[in-house]
């Protein structure tokens, strides 16, 4: 019966109205975990609330973010295991300076990095329990693009937060200048000033769109159009993006960070460096006017794409699951 189900909860700082890649991973995890488990998603753990005081197991997405939750649970059940997603400004920043990141790393029974290079950022008693989950994406039929257009769509997506570098994107389109080339950005203004920006932009170069935010699978319906998608974090943890362009044939051109390399690999042709509008612009416009080099970033991002197959992701969350809750069997004697 559902009733003797383990429970789960999954602790994300973002749910389904923000559209947002901690909700997308907070999503797929509950998708995954739902035929063994009774699986709930919240901001916030209420040990108050009757329909989830006493889960089996919690995962949370966010070491600072989601620190209240995390401390109330190890505190209220510590012998039951918690599993801690470190999201990218929690690897790249957070758990370098803030107490309550700190103490969810050493409250975690098993941490989860989503790209290797995630590794590199612990201590060496954090990295003995963490492992390395592929977040993914299903693939898309690729887009066949009629015949004799010439046009050349180069998409970023992401909400407009300074994390996400926009205005480098944003600034990029002024240097453009293969003259068949168009930027579509598509995300929510979180941030007004950079909302202002982009809407500038828009009414004064013709070859940038703001298109703002857009439901997920529409999004990932324009993406596989697109014959590039940009990337310009300062940090990520392991993005979506990467891996719905991967997984929808579009290359990818991406800010030179950790996460991004964890991602696409260090021999990785399509890298600028942080915060360099020029050096985006250009490789831009050599990715428009190259196909020889325009045909490599599809080979080397096709190369990496099976590392996002949904089935891997599926097999090592559910590994991951089963045998933190067969454990906490055996030293919580529960349920």
């Amino acid at each position: 019966m559902q009733s003797n189900k383990p429970q789960v909860v999954i602790i994300s700082p973002a749910l389904a109205n923000a559209n947002n890649g901690n909700w997308q991973t907070a999503r797929r995890w509950a998708s995954y975990l739902r035929c063994d488990y009774r699986v709930a998603c919240m901001m916030t753990w209420d040990p108050e609330d009757a329909l989830t005081a006493s889960p089996d197991l919690m995962i949370a997405l966010h070491a600072r973010r989601s620190a209240d939750s995390i401390d109330a649970y190890a505190r209220r059940f510590p012998q039951r295991p918690l599993v801690v997603i470190l999201t990218g400004t929690d690897l790249y920043r957070d758990i370098r300076t803030d107490a309550s990141a700190q103490r969810s790393l050493e409250l975690a029974t098993r941490i989860v990095v989503l790209q290797a290079a995630g590794l590199d950022e612990l201590a060496p008693h954090l990295r003995a329990k963490a492992t390395v989950i592929h977040q993914s994406a299903p693939s898309l039929k690729p887009f066949l693009q009629a015949a004799g257009s010439v046009a050349f769509d180069v998409i970023m997506i992401g909400h407009l937060r300074e994390e996400k570098r926009p205005a480098t994107f944003i600034d990029a389109a002024q240097m453009v200048s293969a003259p068949h080339v168009r930027l579509l950005h598509v995300g929510a203004a979180l941030d007004l000033a950079l909302g202002a920006l982009a809407a500038d932009t828009q009414a004064n170069v013709a070859r940038y769109r703001w298109l703002g935010p857009m439901p997920h699978a529409q999004t990932r319906q324009r993406l596989k159009r697109c014959a590039l998608m940009v990337i310009t974090s300062e940090m990520e943890g392991g993005a979506n993006v990467i891996i719905e362009a991967v997984t929808s044939g579009a290359p990818v051109i991406a800010s030179d960070i950790a996460g991004n390399r964890g991602m696409l690999g260090e021999g990785y042709a399509g890298y600028f460096p942080l915060g360099d509008s020029a050096a985006l612009a250009r490789l831009i416009d050599r990715a428009a006017t190259d196909p020889v080099f325009h045909a490599t970033l599809k080979e080397q991002c096709a190369a990496r794409a099976a590392l996002f197959a949904p089935a891997i992701e599926k097999t090592a969350v559910r590994e991951l699951v089963d045998n933190q809750v067969h454990l906490s069997t055996l030293t919580d004697g529960h349920p």
